[in-house]
């Protein structure tokens, strides 16, 4: 592969990643019900809505998912592994290898936006305790539903919690299942973004 393929490769795959995060992150902002007006919020709504609002029209929400967003990123994650296939001059395989591909590689880059929030809410609680950030009050309202069935689990600690353990225990069997689910079905992890 050329120095120029290879750059290219890599310039696709961050704006394709970075898009996808922010698909997701509005998926799962809206599953979790957070705070609208946020202004992080705001942001993630005012740079995929050009996508999310036209498809919207023919596949509206059910039940308080946001069914566009995620097709949308699903369809990013199909758009990136056929670029990322016909760069490296490989055979396009068949549409249902293709959408496993995509969805592989969709729950992956999940877990691993779910692995990076709850990091940082850990690292800026210790740093910044007690912060108004919206941005900080967003990763808290994104990772609470996942912490809260943990912190019931565990007994109190004398005000320690140590719920983000079994979080992050959980999150690499996530992800050990994964690249093993990734390997029988011959994801090359090159070429999926999230994997």
């Amino acid at each position: 592969m050329s120095a120029f393929n290879e750059i290219l490769v890599y310039l696709l795959q961050t704006a394709l990643s970075l898009y996808m995060v922010a698909m997701l992150l509005r998926f799962l902002l809206q599953l979790v019900r957070a705070d609208f007006y946020n202004p992080v919020s705001q942001f993630l709504v005012k740079i995929t809505s050009p996508l999310v609002v036209p498809l919207r029209r023919v596949l509206p929400g059910f039940g308080g998912i946001d069914l566009a967003s995620l097709l949308l990123a699903l369809a990013l994650q199909v758009l990136g592994i056929v670029v990322m296939l016909w760069l490296y001059g490989l055979a396009i395989p068949n549409p249902a290898v293709l959408l496993v591909w995509a969805v592989l590689g969709l729950v992956a880059l999940l877990v691993n936006l779910y692995f990076f929030a709850l990091l940082a809410v850990i690292i800026l609680s210790w740093v910044a305790p007690g912060s108004n950030n919206p941005a900080l009050y967003l990763l808290y309202q994104l990772t609470e539903p996942v912490m809260a069935p943990f912190r019931k689990m565990l007994p109190s600690m004398g005000g320690l919690d140590f719920s983000p353990i079994l979080v992050f225990i959980l999150i690499n069997v996530i992800q050990i299942a994964l690249r093993h689910m990734a390997a029988g079905v011959g994801l090359h992890p090159a070429l999926v973004i999230g994997l």
